[in-house]
């Protein structure tokens, strides 16, 4: 029996230096592995994040609703053109001429403003919408970006619409001098 416990005893020395062979080896990277590491790297930084198409969704619906509510340019062109209307008036025309003049041309000068901010907020958000098919093919844009920027070309659309209304007199038309 002694045989056999110096045979087990070489057995398990014999496993366990086959062990600690195994474990070292596996410790040490194959080259191969390296390079496709650095490729995913470089890949990641070349591909758009698309950080501008949500920069640009986010930009058409401000624009959108600048349009519908109206903007600081839109006040103080109004205001420019209703001093202008007061200053060029004559003391004898008629009040349709006068209500034309200071609050009539005040009012297309608020709505062709606001007509362009819708415009451009239509513009822009079609173009993000458009984007993708210009771009990487088969990169998907993400649906955040195209809920907004579709919701920018609704507000562009209606602001667009409403602009329209107003400058023809459609919509709060002036009220009539007779």
């Amino acid at each position: 029996m002694a045989t056999n416990a110096v045979d087990e005893t070489e057995a398990t020395k014999a496993t366990t230096d086959e062990k600690a062979v195994d474990t070292t080896k596996s410790d040490e990277v194959p080259e191969t592995e390296v390079p496709a590491a650095v490729d995913d790297a470089q890949t990641k930084e070349e591909t758009p994040s698309g950080v501008g198409q949500g920069a640009a969704a986010v930009v058409s619906a401000a624009l959108g609703v600048v349009s519908l509510t109206g903007s600081w340019i839109g006040t103080v062109a109004s205001a420019r053109q209703n001093l202008v209307g007061q200053l060029e008036t004559a003391q004898n025309a008629g009040v349709a001429q006068q209500i034309q003049a200071v609050y009539g041309d005040a009012w297309q000068t608020t709505a062709l403003w606001g007509g362009l901010f819708a415009l451009i907020a239509l513009v822009v958000g079609v173009v993000t919408l458009a984007r993708p098919a210009f771009g990487t093919p088969g990169r998907i844009q993400a649906p955040w970006i195209k809920s907004v920027a579709w919701a920018g070309v609704a507000l562009g659309v209606i602001g667009l619409f409403l602009a329209v209304l107003k400058y023809t007199g459609i919509l709060l038309g002036l009220p009539s001098a007779s």
